[in-house]
């Protein structure tokens, strides 16, 4: 485990001398979700490739497979649906974001090719993989 980030520390220290309205948040999400029958979790498949690829940047960090990675990783995917009758039937994967703390030699490059080589192609079904599928891989 490493320093926290400066620009991440500078808004969240201070919460002793500063007032509410000047202090921010280390760290903001968006939360959704519903049962569905997208997936046999019953979760909506955009939830079950995020958790798996969070899962997965575990897996090969902790195995070596990508010794560049660090813990802090962050994952959403982004499902294309089809309207079926009123059943709303998972198409294609639209967009795939993964942001992931890193050793500091390796480049942007390595990093998006090891990230789709060793972490998405063993987690994503390549039936919801093609051409317009948007990768942002540590934007």
């Amino acid at each position: 485990i490493e320093q926290q980030s400066p620009d991440i520390a500078q808004g969240v220290h201070g919460h002793f001398s500063k007032s509410p309205e000047e202090v921010g948040a280390g760290d903001q999400g968006h939360m959704f979700g519903y049962a569905t029958d997208d997936t046999p979790e019953l979760m909506p498949l955009s939830h079950v490739l995020a958790t798996k690829l969070g899962a997965r940047l575990t897996e090969v960090r902790k195995n070596g497979t990508c010794a560049w990675l660090r813990p802090d990783g962050k994952t959403q995917v982004t499902v294309e649906y089809y309207n079926e009758n009123g059943a709303m039937v998972p198409v294609r994967v639209h967009t795939v974001l993964i942001s992931t703390q890193h050793d500091e030699t390796v480049s942007n490059d390595q990093i998006a090719a090891d990230l789709k080589e060793h972490v998405i192609k063993p987690v994503i079904p390549e039936k919801y993989l093609d051409e317009k599928t948007i990768f942002h891989l540590n934007p």
